[in-house]
């Protein structure tokens, strides 16, 4: 029978030869400890197109939460780098405002990430949009 990492080694060392065991694996359901857009003034002005109400459905992951490896965020904070997938052990820095696509609505999240076509904005779809609201 296979023994897991954490299992071959004695209690005192396992610490620190395995720190942090387990980061970057996906178990269970993501719970992600979030702050909305509208409680971050900053994002007001780079997001000056959404109103308050949209602004208070846009999650933005707080400082040291951990990103769930293979799920699709975009970094408010350098939305030009557009749409990323999370690798094991990311963490969400001073320098970020990752949004994860798996809490928002598609419509939100297409206006967010620069979809123009207006059938995939639904009632979000302001007139004359044809890329990214930032």
């Amino acid at each position: 029978m296979a023994r897991s990492v954490i299992d071959q080694h004695p209690d005192e060392y396992r610490e620190d030869l395995n720190p942090e065991y387990g980061a970057g694996q996906n178990e269970g359901p993501v719970e992600y400890e979030c702050r909305t857009a509208y409680e971050i003034k900053e994002l007001h002005a780079v997001l000056r197109e959404l109103r308050d109400d949209e602004l208070k459905r846009v999650p933005v992951l707080v400082e040291g939460s951990r990103l769930e490896q293979g799920a699709t965020y975009i970094d408010l904070r350098h939305p030009e780098a557009g749409e990323f997938k999370a690798l094991g052990g990311m963490v969400a820095g001073t320098d970020n405002w990752y949004v994860p696509k798996s809490a928002m609505d598609y419509e939100l999240w297409n206006l967010l990430t620069g979809i123009g076509n207006t059938d995939r904005l639904g009632l979000l779809a302001p007139s004359g949009v044809s890329g990214p609201i930032m």
